[in-house]
């Protein structure tokens, strides 16, 4: 298969798992309200896939490329209902945690096979997703952790950001706030300074901190006016009054 077709097939499969992955990751409320959370993450995995392009001089980045793009495929494979049987040639699962075993079992023998590629940071990131997937939040944690630190700015911040909600979901505020800060006050293209401000007041909003949240929409809508950010901080200070 031709190097173009590879890279192709792993932009194809990104822009279709993203979306349920962000989900996957952790309880993003605002992104299940608007696209804008949601955009971002898409952006960040695709463009890391379109950077990491540029870096395949070698067959094992290539073949790296490949099993990755097979493994995101796994996150994307239908369920079939309770009772169904299999169909011949066509791959399904029995439920979301089967699936989810599946493709972990993919990205880590990825990350066993080429640890020293930018497509094991990638596949660090889903390994992050997939365990969170099946409330094993340690290794969701430890994996997030680990693509944070990569030298991969735009991965890196997605990873923040994800890590940061998982925070937020075993309440641990103080460290969900802290990384919020960091990805408003150095924001990428995968998580822009808005993203990171409407996840932060989220934040706020769960942990019973409604003028922190308040003080942040308004800077929103502020810095946003008649865009979709701005619309979105509007609605929520009203459902805050």
């Amino acid at each position: 298969m031709r190097a173009e077709t590879r890279h192709q097939l792993k932009q194809d499969a990104f822009s279709r798992v993203t979306f349920d992955a962000a989900e996957k990751t952790a309880d993003w409320t605002v992104a299940h309200r608007t696209t804008l959370i949601v955009s971002a993450v898409a952006i960040a995995i695709v463009l890391a896939a379109a950077v990491g392009g540029w870096y395949y001089l070698s067959a094992q980045d290539e073949k790296a490329s490949f099993d990755f793009s097979l493994a995101v495929r796994t996150l994307d494979t239908q369920l079939r209902p309770a009772g169904t049987p299999a169909q011949p040639d066509v791959p399904s699962f029995t439920s979301a945690k089967e699936r989810a075993e599946a493709a972990q079992k993919n990205f880590q023998a990825i990350v066993d096979k080429y640890p020293h590629t930018r497509t094991a940071d990638l596949a660090h990131y889903f390994l992050g997703v997939t365990a969170a997937d099946l409330s094993d939040n340690a290794t969701a944690e430890r994996n997030f952790k680990q693509v944070a630190s990569s030298g991969n700015r735009e991965v890196a911040a997605v990873a923040k950001a994800a890590l940061a909600s998982l925070y937020a979901q075993t309440n641990r505020t103080k460290q969900a706030v802290a990384l919020y800060q960091e990805l408003i006050n150095k924001p990428t293209a995968s998580v822009s300074k808005v993203t990171a401000q409407l996840q932060l007041a989220e934040v706020y909003q769960n942990s019973n901190q409604p003028l922190e949240a308040k003080r942040i929409y308004e800077q929103v809508k502020k810095e946003n006016p008649g865009a979709e950010a701005g619309q979105l901080a509007t609605q929520k200070l009203t459902e805050l009054k």
